[in-house]
C-alpha cells in the first residue's frame, strides 16, 4: 500500500481538499487503484451536529456516515464509494483509544498521547486504506490522506506526529508528503511573496516531515524566479514545487497538475506500476469536459432560497449537483443565493429594500430550488417561494425540508388546511402534514436521523421522475432526515393532483412528488445531490436543469434520449443528448435495475 499525505500551510480553506482529488484523478488515469482519508482535527465524533455556518454542509455517505464535504469531492473526482471511516476526527480517536483502556487492551499502562493515540492514528488509517472503494472488493494501491487544518494547528499535533513516526513504519518507497501552501501577492508591491510558505514547509521540516511536492497556490501564475527561490529555500528540486493559480474551473486542477508532470514523479517516486496505459484518454476526455464548461454562452438562472445563504460551502453538493446538469444541459450556471427570512413580511417592515430585492431576485429566476435545512427560521419564506413556482409555473425543486415546504403550501392553498405545518416547526399545529420518525426521535442529535442509503420505489410508469431515472423501477439514494410526510394525509393529496410516485419499500415514507398540471415540479425527501458526478448528473437535478433551461419538453419528445443520427458536432441539443447518453445517468441502463446510489 502506498500513501499520500497532503498537508497545508499559511491559511484553511486554501484547497487541499481539490489538490488531493486531482492528485487521486490523475493517479487513477493512470490504472491505480485510490481511495482517500480526510482527518479533521475536531473533538466532534463527526460532523452531522455541525450548523452549516461552522464547517459548511454534512455530507452523508451509503453507509449513514455524517462527514466532512471534502469527502464529497473525494467521491465526486474520483468516483469512488466512500465509508464513515475514511473521515477521521479526534474525537474518533480518542474515543477508540478510551474504550481500548476501559476494556483493558492496555494492561494497566499509562495511556497517553504518544505512543497510543498515534498508535491509534496510525492503525486506523492501515485499516481503513485496504477496505475495497470501487464494488470489486480489490484493495487499493494508493490512500491519498488529506490532513484538515494548517501545520502548526495545536489541534493537529497529534496527527503531524503520527505521520512522522508512520513515514519509517511503511518505509520511504510508500510514503509521500504533498505540502499546499499560499503565495500572496499584495496589491501594493504585486510582487509575489515566498516568505509565509518558507516559514509554513520550515515548520513542518521541524515536525520530521519533508514535502516531496510543494504545492504553490496563488491568483497568478508563480514566476520561475519564485519556484527557484521556493525550492532554494524549502530543500526541494524546482520540479517538485507546482502552481497551482485560480482557473476558471476545478476540472482544470487535473490537467494543470497534470501538465506539470505530477503522474510521472509520483509513479517513480512511489514506484508505481498502472495496470492500463490510458492517462492520455483519459486526460483528454476531462479536458474535454473542462473545455465545455468555459465556453458555454448561454446562461440559466437558478433561485435557491435557503437559510444559510451567507457561506457557500452550506449547500456544497447541492452547488456541484447544479454546475453538473447546468454543463449537461450547455447553460453556465446564474446561481442565485435568496434569504429565505427576506421574503416574509416581518422583512417588509423592517427593510423593505431587502424584501423587494429578494423578490424581484426571486421571481426573475428561471427555476426555484429549495434545499433541506433545519428549524423554523426562513420557512414561511421558503412556503411563500414554492407558491410562487406553483401558481406562476415555475420550474422547481425541493430537496427533503424543500419537498415538506412544498406539501405545507399546497395543503394550505389547495386543501384549505389553512394552519398546515410541520411538527418540527409548530408542534401544535392543527393539521400535522409533517411529522416526526418516532424510531428517529431519541432525544439525542447526533447519528439519529434516517440516515444512508434507502430504496426508493416507483408506484406509478406516469412519472416524469421515473423516466429520468432510465424508467428503473426503483431507485437507492443518501438520506438525512426525520421528518416526513404524514401518510395519513397522502390521499386526500393525490385527489387534489400532488401525487407521491415513489415511496419507501414499506409504502409509508413518501420519497418523490409530482405535481400535476405543471411543467416540472418535483419533490424528494432524500440528497440526491450527494451521489451526482460531473459526468453523470443527478436525474432530479438534470430536469430541473432541463426545464428551466426550456429543453425539457424537447428532451421528451425525444423519449428521453438522443436520436440515432444525431453527432457530437451538430446543433447545441444535438450536443447535450450525445453527452447524455454518453453518461449514461447513474451507470444505468433503462430496464429494471435501479440506480447505484438524505434529509433536513
Amino acid at each position: 500500500m502506498k500513501y499520500i499525505l497532503v498537508t497545508g500551510g499559511v491559511i484553511s480553506g486554501i484547497g487541499k481538499g481539490v489538490i488531493a482529488s486531482s492528485l487521486g484523478t490523475i493517479l487513477k488515469s493512470s490504472g491505480v487503484r485510490v481511495t482517500s482519508i480526510k482527518i479533521d482535527p475536531y473533538i466532534n465524533i463527526d460532523a452531522g451536529t455541525f450548523s452549516p455556518y461552522e464547517h459548511g454542509e454534512v455530507f452523508v455517505l451509503n453507509d449513514g456516515g455524517e462527514v466532512d464535504l471534502d469527502l464529497g469531492n473525494y467521491e465526486r473526482f474520483l468516483d469512488i464509494t466512500l465509508h464513515r471511516d475514511n473521515n477521521i476526527t479526534t474525537g474518533k480517536i480518542y474515543q477508540h483509544v478510551i474504550n481500548k483502556e476501559r476494556r483493558g487492551d492496555y494492561l494497566g499502562k499509562t495511556v497517553q498521547v504518544v505512543p497510543h493515540i498515534t498508535d491509534g492514528i496510525q492503525e486506523w488509517v492501515e485499516r481503513v486504506a485496504k477496505v475495497p472503494v470501487d464494488g470489486d472488493n480489490t484493495t487499493p494501491d494508493v490512500c491519498i490522506i488529506e490532513l484538515g487544518g494548517t501545520i502548526g494547528d495545536i489541534e493537529g499535533m497529534p496527527f503531524v506526529e503520527a505521520f512522522r513516526q508512520f513515514q519509517f513504519r511503511v518505509k520511504r518507497d510508500n510514503f509521500c508528503c504533498v505540502h499546499v501552501s499560499l503565495v500572496p501577492q499584495p496589491k501594493a508591491t504585486g510582487e509575489q511573496k515566498t516568505k509565509p510558505t518558507q516559514s509554513s514547509i520550515r515548520e513542518l521540516r521541524g515536525l520530521g516531515l519533508s514535502p516531496d511536492l510543494v504545492v504553490c497556490r496563488s491568483s497568478l501564475p508563480i514566476t520561475e524566479t519564485v519556484k527557484e527561490k521556493v525550492s532554494l529555500f524549502c530543500h526541494v528540486e524546482p520540479e517538485q514545487v507546482l502552481s497551482i493559480h485560480d482557473l476558471s474551473s476545478i476540472y482544470r486542477v487535473p490537467l494543470l497538475l497534470e501538465e506539470q508532470g505530477v503522474s510521472q514523479f509520483l509513479m517513480n517516486r512511489l514506484k508505481l506500476h498502472p495496470q492500463m496505459n490510458i492517462p492520455k484518454r483519459f486526460m483528454a476526455s476531462w479536458r474535454e469536459l473542462a473545455d465545455r464548461y468555459d465556453r458555454l454562452l448561454r446562461e440559466v438562472t437558478i433561485a435557491l432560497v435557503g437559510k444559510y445563504t451567507k457561506l457557500e460551502d452550506a449547500y456544497a453538493s447541492v452547488i456541484k449537483a447544479l454546475q453538473h446538469s447546468s454543463l449537461a444541459v450547455s447553460h453556465r450556471l446564474n446561481l442565485r443565493y435568496i434569504e429565505a427570512a427576506d421574503l416574509e413580511m416581518e422583512t417588509l417592515a423592517e427593510d423593505p429594500c431587502k424584501y423587494h430585492e429578494a423578490w424581484h431576485q426571486l421571481v426573475s429566476a428561471n427555476g426555484i430550488l429549495v434545499p433541506g435545512g433545519f428549524g423554523a427560521r426562513g420557512t414561511e419564506g421558503k412556503v411563500l417561494a414554492v407558491n410562487w413556482a406553483r401558481k406562476k409555473k415555475v420550474p422547481f425543486l425541493g430537496i427533503c425540508l424543500g419537498l415538506q415546504c412544498a406539501v405545507i403550501e399546497f395543503a394550505r392553498n389547495e386543501l384549505k388546511m389553512v394552519d398546515a405545518n410541520s411538527t418540527e416547526l409548530y408542534p401544535e399545529t392543527k393539521h400535522p402534514v409533517v411529522i416526526d420518525m418516532p424510531e428517529h426521535n431519541t432525544g439525542q442529535m447526533g447519528g439519529t436521523m434516517r440516515l444512508g442509503l434507502r430504496k426508493t420505489l416507483f408506484k406509478t410508469d406516469k412519472s416524469l421522475m421515473k423516466k429520468l431515472y432510465g424508467n428503473a423501477d426503483y431507485v437507492e439514494e443518501r438520506h438525512r432526515h426525520r421528518y416526513e410526510v404524514n401518510p395519513a394525509l397522502v390521499e386526500e393529496f393525490e385527489k387534489h393532483g400532488m401525487k407521491f410516485v415513489g415511496r419507501s419499500e414499506d409504502g409509508e415514507r413518501m420519497e418523490i412528488m409530482e405535481l400535476e398540471d405543471h411543467p416540472f415540479f418535483v419533490g424528494v425527501q432524500y440528497h440526491p445531490e450527494y451521489i451526482s458526478r460531473p459526468i453523470r448528473p443527478s436525474p432530479p437535478y438534470f430536469g430541473f436543469l432541463l426545464a428551466s433551461s426550456g429543453k425539457l419538453q424537447g428532451y421528451v419528445n425525444r423519449g428521453f434520449r438522443k436520436s440515432p443520427h444525431m453527432s457530437y458536432s451538430g446543433s447545441e441539443d444535438d450536443e447535450l443528448c450525445h453527452f447524455v447518453d454518453s453518461m449514461q445517468l447513474h451507470g444505468q441502463t433503462p430496464v429494471k435495475d435501479a440506480t447505484k446510489k438524505s434529509g433536513d
